[in-house]
């Protein structure tokens, strides 16, 4: 049994939904694909997909696998494509798209690094919290926050986006702290409205996923949801990469510390291609080696 072959076979299947599918996109029968997916099933002693005569589900051991499989094969093709174009000069013009906040706050020193180290490449910035269609749009990388689905996309994860249930010590001390998510209930919900309640309290567990929590202000921006907490008008839930300033300062203050919420990831998406640029390549390079798996802003001072 090749393992790449099974793993290339199974991430397939993942993404395009069904065997018939996966099996055109690798150029293979489908009953070939089907037997990779039963030869990895057998080695790894559990069941990855669950298979209908009309579709096939992924179990919740095959998605944890899915997601590793696909980072490996990430690291095998950047791996080959390293020494197939290692004379190859990064060149020319490269669009990227980043979340709004991020890229004001944490993109800038990383493209002023990775322009020195590549001269030749021009960059084409777009902030927008919308995702963006990569092929419709012209888009080479796309930064993205959050747990990703699959997709026929490729998704590097560039490092962790740790959240904070935070709020300025001024609105504890009149409304109270809350010792448990349920307490939220009594308190005012500052609401990014790109997510759902679900999207941030779900993530506390199925039992708080559906808390119904009072919100009188809504944005599309974090950075002014920040700024309406520390002024005392709510609670927010937003990553490090924007409160950790203020949480050190003492203008917020990190709440239901018990119940920190599952962390999130910052994804560097790129169109699958056979052959990757090089210009991509060394832009999801520095990025990854910029942030690393302990972004700066998450280093606690001494």
């Amino acid at each position: 049994m090749d393992r790449i072959d099974t793993m290339k076979a199974f991430t397939a299947v993942v993404q395009e939904g069904s065997f018939t599918k996966a099996a055109d996109k690798l150029g293979l029968s489908s009953q070939l694909v089907s037997k990779y997916v039963s030869q990895l099933e057998e080695h790894l002693k559990v069941r990855l997909l669950n298979r209908t005569t009309r579709r096939v589900n992924v179990t919740e051991a095959g998605r944890a696998y899915f997601e590793r499989c696909q980072q490996v094969l990430i690291d095998i093709e950047e791996m080959d494509n390293a020494l197939t174009n290692l004379s190859e000069t990064a060149s020319g013009l490269l669009k990227v798209s980043a979340p709004m906040s991020f890229g004001i706050h944490h993109l800038p020193s990383a493209l002023v690094q990775f322009q020195r180290q590549h001269p030749d490449v021009r960059l084409d910035i777009t902030l927008t919290d919308k995702k963006v269609d990569l092929l419709e749009d012209g888009v080479d990388v796309a930064l993205r926050i959050g747990q990703l689905s699959s997709s026929s996309l490729i998704a590097k994860k560039l490092t962790p986006v740790k959240l904070v249930v935070c709020a300025s010590p001024e609105y504890l001390a009149d409304r109270g702290e809350p010792k448990t998510p349920e307490d939220l209930i009594h308190h005012n919900y500052l609401h990014f409205s790109y997510s759902d309640l679900g999207a941030a309290f779900g993530r506390f567990g199925e039992h708080f996923s559906a808390l119904k929590i009072p919100s009188d202000l809504a944005c599309n921006n974090g950075d002014m949801l920040v700024e309406a907490a520390i002024a005392g008008r709510g609670i927010v839930v937003q990553p490090t990469f924007l409160v950790s300033k203020a949480l050190r300062s003492g203008q917020l203050k990190a709440i239901l510390t018990e119940y920190t919420p599952e962390p999130f990831g910052l994804y560097a998406v790129y169109v699958h291609r056979k052959f990757l640029a090089s210009k991509v390549r060394c832009f999801v390079d520095t990025l990854s080696q910029y942030y690393g798996k302990t972004p700066y802003w998450d280093v606690i001072d001494d």
